[in-house]
């Protein structure tokens, strides 16, 4: 067996023993036993708590008469699930008729038990854009969920579909889909093993073909609402209960909204209820509310009633006509808030009073509830149902005063998300000057975020609402803003691979810079833009983008414009090399990337800007690499890692030492390249980059296997291994004799 303490060229110097050398750069040669226990002596983090995720609204204790209906769910679902095959439930019925409890209800009974690796929950209403649902970010959040490390997560739906196939494989899952409006959405969330429940608001055909099974829940009849009010209301006289559940259209989100708002007046009685629902006093008075209420509430296959979206709306207008003047003022600023999330830091940012007091009020009333989330501050949102009649309100509202609320929404996301790109991602170039604001201004008590981590939940977080605040401010014609949040969004898009909303925010921050007339800006939307395509394996768009930014670059100021243009046709060029299936082809591609660094680091030596300068350095060297020019590559590394190390750039160099790994084995020096992958594996564990790490052990495997080293082989495959089942992974398949 060769070994890798003695392979390789150059010079070396002795510093402590025969088998313990220091080459050029940070490399240190060690021998091969030295060099196997030294990398399964590298420390990685403790692995996650091994809890199963369980995820989805918790379920009321109040619920009754749903009896034919949670027997149909447990029966389809035991079925299915009884099977070898993944299976479907959808549970049909109109807005706010009881689906997503009855499902809570169904699991917390039987179906627990059933599924012990865990129950995984989205609601497809947050991540629908123009019809059409972000898969992508859906799965993300499903791999974030059972434990998958968010450096592991790629990018592209493919990637995401095809990892979370491989981590669910073996498990016993309960997914639960709300708000299903095309089958293709059911599909691409069905787990490997267990069972997908999706509720929605009508009927999927193809999706029964496909062997699903129909729960059609349908409003109360007047028997079965009696009993659910007079539990409610144990004094209640029969026929006034009747009534209300008449009068609520055997609606369960009117009449527990109904029911909730006498609770809290002991002054008053059911008969009060009834005469204010008959009278309709509360009414707004616009026909269009009540049509487009029906239409919030949707057609249940076959479930839905005429007066059902009428009625919910009355019992609403009643409600909120009830609450203090402060709850009622907060209920509107929420259906003029875009999103779906709102917190009292954004709230008390738009003006609203009391905001304490109307959201527990708010709460009571069942017209907002809490919503899960990874951040620290408290989260609510309303009901899609209550959603629509907050946002019809908010038409009665002055133009003048809907625009001044939605500016400071806008205002508000503007500088916090400025703020949180700062932690997020440093000192980097940025055309926007700093929020005038601090950041203490934006919370209504302590801060919105302390650190890079907390900043980037925060941000991730509101990423909904980021969506729809960039849309309201592109249609208010407030460019500026729309452009900011945009460019600083990229610390969450680039670090949590939101690649569609990269591409959707760029396109109107694009449309945001011409209507400006600010070159600059454009060019660096469409660079954004440009790299979300690349990452997502789009290339020919990635080009047009830069295409188009190129040709702007005679009018914009600042050279780094250039150079982040010029480092992306690089990265193009780059993988369009790996593509190329002759040896010469992949060289002149490695040259055509090379040059187009060369320009890149060119014009961030002319500002100077010193991480630039690393970043296009280490991207020349890989360039060189990739060329098959190793030596000329250790002399750009070389300079690379001495101003990280000026600079105090230490992320990056974990990046420098693989590329001078690989360096190194191009030369055949594998003792070199090994200690050079070493020292990019120490550097990585250190700075907590795990996928830095991951590499650094892929390559120094294939070292050792080159070398016929089985000692470190050995080592790194176990570390390896180990590493990624602390990622959330599967371990590498076990190597062949």
């Amino acid at each position: 067996m060769n070994g890798l303490g003695t392979d390789g060229g150059g010079s070396t110097h002795n510093t402590v023993s025969s088998t313990h050398n220091t080459v050029s750069g940070d490399a240190v040669i060690v021998g091969p036993l030295l060099m196997a226990q030294h990398i399964e002596g590298i420390q990685l983090p403790p692995p996650p708590p091994d809890v199963p995720p369980s995820q989805g609204p918790m379920p009321s204790r109040a619920f009754v008469n749903r009896t034919k209906e949670l027997a149909d769910l447990r029966d389809a679902a035991l079925s299915l699930a009884a099977g070898p095959e993944p299976g479907v439930v959808l549970v049909v019925g109109v807005g706010g008729v009881g689906k997503t409890q009855l499902v809570a209800q169904a699991v917390r009974r039987e179906l627990h038990e059933r599924f012990p690796d865990g129950q995984l929950y989205v609601d497809l209403a947050d991540h629908r854009r123009d019809g059409a649902v972000d898969l992508a970010a859906v799965l993300g959040e499903f791999l974030r969920a059972l434990r998958v490390h968010k450096d592991y997560v790629p990018g592209g739906l493919a990637e995401r579909t095809a990892l979370f196939r491989s981590v669910a494989a073996t498990l016993r899952l309960l997914v639960k889909v709300d708000n299903v409006q095309h089958a293709p959405e059911v599909r691409a969330l069905v787990p490997p093993q267990g069972l997908l429940v999706a509720t929605g608001r009508r009927v999927l055909p193809s999706l029964l073909m496909d062997g699903a099974v129909l729960i059609d829940v349908a409003p109360l009849d007047g028997a079965a609402g009696t009993e659910l009010v007079r539990r409610w209301h144990a004094d209640a006289d029969e026929g006034t209960a009747a009534d209300v559940v008449r009068l609520c259209a055997g609606h369960p989100l009117a009449l527990r909204a109904a029911l909730e708002w006498l609770a809290a007046r002991p002054q008053l009685t059911l008969d009060d209820v009834v005469r204010d629902l008959t009278a309709g006093r509360y009414g707004t008075g616009d026909d269009g509310v009540r049509e487009a209420m029906g239409m919030a509430m949707g057609a249940g296959g076959g479930t839905g009633e005429g007066g059902v979206g009428e009625a919910v709306d009355s019992v609403l207008d009643s409600v909120v006509a009830g609450v203090s003047g402060h709850t009622r003022h907060l209920y509107d600023l929420l259906g003029v808030l875009p999103g779906t999330t709102a917190t009292a830091d954004l709230l008390t940012a738009v003006g609203a009073t009391g905001v304490d007091e109307g959201l527990g009020e708010l709460l009571s009333c069942r017209l907002a509830v809490l919503v899960e989330s990874s951040d620290r501050p408290r989260r609510y949102r309303l009901h899609d149902v209550v959603r629509a009649h907050a946002r019809l309100r908010a038409r009665a509202l002055p133009e003048e005063r809907r625009r001044a609320v939605l500016r400071l929404v806008v205002d508000f996301y503007a500088d916090a998300a400025a703020h949180g790109d700062a932690l997020v991602l440093g000192d980097r170039f940025r055309i926007q000057p700093p929020p005038v604001r601090p950041l203490s201004e934006l919370a209504a008590r302590g801060t919105l975020f302390t650190d890079r981590a907390d900043a980037l939940e925060w941000l991730d977080a509101e990423r909904v609402n980021f969506r729809a605040v960039i849309r309201v401010a592109a249609d208010e014609g407030w460019y500026e803003e729309v452009w900011r949040l945009c460019e600083s969004l990229w610390a969450l898009y680039h670090s949590r691979k939101h690649l569609a909303d990269c591409v959707e925010s760029g396109l109107l921050g694009i449309e945001a810079a011409q209507h400006q007339a600010r070159p600059d800006v454009e060019i660096r939307m469409r660079n954004q833009v440009a790299r979300a395509a690349y990452e997502l394996g789009d290339l020919d768009r990635a080009e047009s983008q830069l295409d188009a930014a190129a040709d702007l670059l005679g009018l914009a100021g600042d050279p780094r414009l250039s150079g982040v243009v010029q480092e992306s046709r690089g990265l193009i060029a780059l993988a369009r090399g790996r593509s190329e299936e002759s040896p010469g082809a992949a060289r002149e591609r490695a040259e055509e990337a090379r040059q187009l660094f060369e320009r890149a680091l060119a014009a961030n030596r002319a500002v100077p800007d010193p991480h630039g300068i690393v970043v296009q350095s280490y991207n020349v060297a890989q360039a060189l690499v990739a060329g098959e020019r190793w030596a000329d590559a250790l002399g750009v590394l070389d300079e690379a890692a001495e101003t990280a190390r000026t600079t105090g750039d230490e992320p990056m160099l974990p990046r420098i030492d693989l590329v001078r790994a690989h360096a190194f084995a191009g030369l055949g020096a594998l003792d070199r390249a090994v200690a050079a992958a070493g020292a990019a594996a120490d550097a990585a564990a250190g700075l907590k980059q795990f996928a830095k790490l991951d590499q650094a052990l892929e390559l120094l495997t294939a070292l050792a296997d080159r070398a016929e080293d089985r000692p470190l082989r050995a080592a790194c495959e176990e570390k390896l291994g180990a590493l990624r089942r602390t990622m959330g992974l599967r371990p590498p398949a076990a190597p062949t004799a």
